[in-house]
């Protein structure tokens, strides 16, 4: 995916992207975290404002976030521009990566995993511990692995 703009009705909000992600969940584990009766653009923009944490990176092998709705970017306190710019092993701290890494590794292989807890740190360096996290590979509409992402309600601040 190209490097876009913040999601917002200019840009459909990310609509063919976060299509592929919503779709990719339903697919691997029957959860639609949208309203799939809506039109494309109706659910990226629920997507985008709804008050789960929800970000995705590519599929390169050092990931960079491509996609963060605004809680996400609340939570990490960053922008548009400093999430998707930010390789994705930068949001867990230092001691906390090599269980990210291992834990990335088996979605890629299985093709979703929930009930994922660990720590990550914001821009400014508030620590918090994420709970609940379920993470899956996003797929084209090729069936083409293009990144993973990850969702989340449950988090507290250390």
């Amino acid at each position: 995916m190209k490097k876009t703009h913040l999601p917002n009705s200019e840009n459909s909000y990310l609509k063919e992207y976060v299509s592929h992600i919503t779709s990719s969940l339903k697919k691997l584990a029957d959860i639609e975290i949208v309203d799939f009766s809506l039109n494309l653009e109706e659910q990226a923009k629920q997507a985008f404002n709804s008050d789960y944490v929800f970000l995705a990176h590519n599929a390169t092998d050092d990931p960079i976030f491509n996609y963060a709705n605004q809680t996400a970017l609340n939570l990490f306190e960053m922008t548009w521009e400093e999430m998707t710019n930010l390789h994705s092993r930068y949001s867990a701290e230092s001691d906390e990566r090599s269980k990210r890494e291992k834990f990335l590794a088996e979605v890629a292989e299985k093709g979703y995993s929930k009930d994922y807890s660990g720590i990550r740190i914001s821009k400014t360096g508030r620590r918090f511990e994420i709970k609940d996290v379920m993470l899956w590979n996003v797929y084209d509409s090729e069936n083409n692995r293009i990144g993973q992402a990850a969702l989340f309600k449950e988090y507290n601040y250390l």
